[in-house]
This record gives C-alpha cells, sequence and structure tokens, in this order.
C-alpha cells in the first residue's frame, strides 16, 4: 500500500484465516526516494501530466513495489513460490468519483510488478466498483467488517492517512463508511513548505500553537464536509493551495504554529462531527500516520467523550499496516472470486469481485 501521505510503500505478508483478522507474517516499509517522490507529488499538482510522465512513473513505482516485496521476502525468510499473490493498490494520482465521466487513476504497472516477482499479482481495485455507480473508494470498510466487527459494542475504525475516513459498525446494522476530509495531508503540506521536515512529529509543532477560530470557520465551510454520503476525496481537492488560499483569504498573518494547530483542529473536527451523526460512543480505533500524531488523538478523546479511543494495535493489528493488510485480503477474496466492496460504502449496484489479475 502505498497512500496520499506519498511516505513511501508499505508490504505486509500475511496468511489468511477462515475468519477474523489475518495472521501477519512480517512487514516492512520502504520509504520513497525523494526524487520518486516528488515525481508523484508533480503529476498529482499538474492534473492533466504527460503521457511520457505517467508512463515512466508507472513503470518506476512498480520497480520500487518490487524491491519493497523483495525486502519482505528475505526478511521473512520466504520465497516467491510460496506467495499466492501479491495485492498491489498502486499510487492514486487522481481520484474524481462525480461528474459525467467519473474516474481513478492508480500508477505502479501490475504487468511490471509480476514479471519482476514472479508473483501473480491483484490491481486496479477500485474501478470495477466505479464501474458499477460506486464512489470506488473507500474500500478499506470492507476489511474493516471482516476484521474488527464486535457483535454487541460499536465500533468505529478511523482510518487517518492523508485522508481521514471512517467506518461504522454498529450491532445488527450494515456497515457504513466514507472519507470524511484531510486527515495528515494538510498539516503534512503546510510542515513541508515551511520548514522542509515531512510531518509534524506526534503533532508537537501544532501543540505550541493556538486555534484560530476565523481560519478554522472559513475551512469548514467547505462544501465538502457537508454532502451527504458515499463520498470520497483525495489530494486533488484538498492540498497545500486549499489552505494558501483560505490563508489569503483570513488577511492576517498568522503564527507557523497556529496555522498547524488550526490544521490539526480541522481534522479531528470534522471526523468527531462524522462520527457524532452515526453513534453516541463504543470504541474508536484509529489506524494510519495519523495513529502516531499524539496531539490529534489528545483533540480525539476531547470531542468524543462517550468512546475510548484506542488504536488498532489495541486488537493486535499495527496502525501502519492496516491498509496493506486489507489489500492482501482484497487479493485473497480477489483470487477466490469474492466480492470485495460494500455497496453500502461506496454507493455500487451491488457486490462485486475487484481488480484484475496479472499472472508473471
Amino acid at each position: 500500500m502505498s497512500g496520499t501521505s506519498l511516505d513511501g510503500v508499505d508490504a505486509a505478508l500475511i496468511r489468511c484465516l477462515p475468519a477474523g483478522a489475518p495472521q501477519i507474517l512480517g512487514a516492512v516499509h520502504l520509504p520513497y526516494p525523494e526524487a520518486l517522490r516528488q515525481q508523484v507529488l508533480s503529476l498529482c499538482r499538474d492534473q492533466g501530466g504527460s503521457f511520457l510522465q505517467q508512463g515512466r512513473l508507472d513503470v518506476a513505482l512498480a520497480r520500487w513495489y518490487a524491491q519493497a516485496v523483495q525486502q519482505l521476502l528475505e526478511a521473512t525468510g520466504r520465497s516467491a513460490s510460496e506467495v499466492r499473490a501479491i495485492g498491489s493498490h498502486g499510487q492514486t494520482v487522481h481520484h474524481e468519483a462525480v461528474g459525467d465521466l467519473p474516474f481513478t487513476l492508480q500508477l505502479g504497472d501490475p504487468n511490471t510488478l509480476a514479471v519482476a516477482t514472479g508473483i501473480t499479482v491483484v490491481a486496479d481495485f477500485r474501478r470495477r466498483d466505479m464501474a458499477l455507480g460506486g464512489q470506488g473508494a473507500p474500500l478499506a470498510p470492507g476489511f474493516h467488517e471482516l476484521a474488527f466487527r464486535h457483535p454487541e459494542r460499536c465500533r468505529v475504525v478511523l482510518n487517518c492517512g492523508g485522508i481521514a475516513n471512517i467506518t461504522v459498525l454498529a450491532p445488527g446494522e450494515v456497515c457504513i463508511g466514507y472519507d470524511t476530509g484531510p486527515a495528515n495531508i494538510l498539516m503534512d503540506a503546510w510542515v513541508q513548505q515551511q520548514l522542509g521536515q515531512p510531518f509534524d512529529r506526534d503533532g508537537a509543532l501544532a501543540a505550541q500553537g493556538r486555534v484560530d477560530e476565523a481560519l478554522l470557520r472559513a475551512m469548514r465551510a467547505d462544501p465538502y464536509f457537508a454532502l451527504p454520503s458515499p463520498k470520497s476525496t483525495g489530494r486533488e481537492y484538498f492540498h497545500l493551495d486549499w489552505v494558501l488560499r483560505h490563508l489569503a483569504a483570513r488577511g492576517a498573518a498568522l503564527p507557523l504554529a497556529d496555522v498547524q494547530r488550526t490544521l490539526l483542529e480541522l481534522t479531528a473536527g470534522t471526523i468527531s462531527d462524522a462520527i457524532a451523526q452515526h453513534a453516541t460512543g463504543g470504541d474508536l480505533l484509529v489506524a494510519g500516520g495519523g495513529a502516531a500524531n499524539g496531539a490529534l488523538l489528545e483533540r480525539l478523546r476531547a470531542l468524543n467523550p462517550g468512546w475510548t479511543v484506542e488504536t488498532t494495535a489495541s486488537l493486535g493489528l499495527p496502525p501502519e499496516l492496516v491498509e496493506a493488510v486489507a489489500f492482501a485480503v482484497f487479493a485473497q477474496r480477489s483470487m477466490d472470486g469474492l466480492p470485495g466492496n460494500l455497496p453500502s460504502v461506496t454507493g455500487a449496484a451491488r457486490p462485486c469481485v475487484l481488480g484484475g489479475i496479472y499472472l508473471p
């Protein structure tokens, strides 16, 4: 899995079990080289791009994924012949779920990956759901349903990557989920521009600042937050220029830490607003990079007093691996001819087998 935070690739080797969460046999994180990361950012910013730029990046990403697979095999002492399939999400460079011609684009050529590793690859998970009228996202709730549902307690799984999405697992009710808006993507973009740092470690900078209420009100007025579900979003909507436009409209120079604190409050507040629409208490399980942000977790606890807020590690699944494990499980389901999407989440006309299968 390589998500909207663009920090690199998470790879997990799993053994699928008949029920519940799979067994994790090993995992690696392979950071993107800065040159590769900048190429992805460039394509995301220049939404038109060029065929040459897209084509070369498609292959370059696949080769980087192959290195991650090789490192994982070496770390676990396994051979390629022992692996049934690789579930490769690819790197999203554009996601446009509404309009006359909705589409989503993930790069990381599965043909190159299959040949480089000698392992069957399942990829292109989102487009069949979109062909059936769905948003193509979020897909992770389909895994959360399998791994985290409790028969008696309400659970909300919060994935805090670049974008935040929630999965509501209420006893006796159908699973629902959607993208609530930005998680780390705006906070990361701000500190990258201002300080040259990849992210605000543990929310230390945000903890030094104060919320600018005028800026927060303006950002929270963005129409996306008022949209009903199903809904999904990404870097093409929430990005640094979105922040800069709001700062320009604010018309006052704000301290660096105050902007960061306000962005953190935007994330925590919009997530909490979404949760409150569906339940008043239970277990809030946090996954993704945001699970390591102590300041964000503190605000989530304060804004959700009826909830026990913990990371998914409390249930034995490291928060940084949830999405990588999810797409491994989706690959297993596709290989077995089983559906992976949840129409109650994405809005698709029916459940469907996700992705395509690429032989080495």
